[in-house]
C-alpha cells in the first residue's frame, strides 16, 4: 500500500493528534451512535490502520504511530461496546479532568464494576436471606397477602436493615393494611 503525500500527512495528523481524541474521535463517531455504528467504525479504522498494512514504511516513528493509534481503536472498542463502560467513559469525558480521563484505565473499570455492582445490590439486596425474604414478600403482595407481606418483609429487613427499597415495598404494604383496618372500622360503624 503506498501512500500518497497527503495520505501521509493525513497519518501523520491523526497520529500526533491521538493523545488529545477520545475514544469517540479515534473511532470517528458520535456520542450518541448506536452499538452497530460502533461496530463498523471499528472495524473499517482497524482495517485502515491495521499495522500489517504499513510494513513497507521506513519511517519507525510513524510505523510505531500506527501501531499505536491501532491499539487506540481496538481500546476504543472495547470500552465503547460495553453499555457500562461507555456511560462511565462519557461521564469522565464530560468532566472538567478530560484530559486526563480521555483513557479508561483499569481504575476506571474497577469504579464502573463497583457501581454496577452496588446498583444490582440495591435492587434486590446483598444478603441471600434478604433477598429470599424480600421476593417472599413481594409475592404475598402481588397475591394480596397483605399481613404475610408485610411479615417477611419485616424479616428481610432485619438483615438489611439500610435497604431502600426493602423499606419502600413494606411502606406500600402497611399503607394498605391501614386502609383495609380503616375501612373495616367504617364499617364497623355503620353496623
Amino acid at each position: 500500500m503506498d501512500l500518497d503525500p497527503s495520505q501521509m500527512t493525513e497519518l501523520w495528523d491523526r497520529c500526533a493528534r491521538l493523545d488529545q481524541m477520545d475514544y469517540f474521535e479515534v473511532l470517528m463517531v458520535e456520542r450518541s451512535s448506536a452499538p452497530a455504528d460502533i461496530k463498523k467504525a471499528f472495524y473499517r479504522e482497524s482495517r485502515t490502520y491495521h499495522p500489517d498494512r504499513f510494513f513497507h514504511l521506513d519511517n519507525k516513528e510513524l510505523k510505531d504511530r500506527v501501531h499505536d493509534l491501532y491499539k487506540r481503536v481496538t481500546e476504543a472498542y472495547y470500552v465503547l461496546r460495553d453499555d457500562a463502560k461507555r456511560r462511565q467513559y462519557t461521564a469522565n469525558i464530560s468532566g472538567p479532568e478530560r484530559a486526563q480521563k480521555l483513557r479508561f484505565s483499569e481504575s476506571s473499570e474497577a469504579e464502573t464494576r463497583a457501581a454496577s455492582k452496588r446498583q444490582v445490590e440495591e435492587q434486590i439486596g446483598v444478603h441471600p436471606k434478604g433477598r429470599q425474604f424480600y421476593q417472599t414478600g413481594a409475592a404475598d403482595a402481588d397475591a394480596g397477602r397483605w399481613a404475610s407481606a408485610e411479615r417477611n418483609l419485616k424479616m428481610a429487613l432485619t438483615y438489611e436493615p439500610a435497604n431502600t427499597r426493602y423499606k419502600e415495598k413494606l411502606a406500600e404494604v402497611q399503607k394498605v393494611l391501614l386502609d383495609e383496618s380503616r375501612k373495616q372500622g367504617d364499617a364497623f360503624k355503620i353496623r
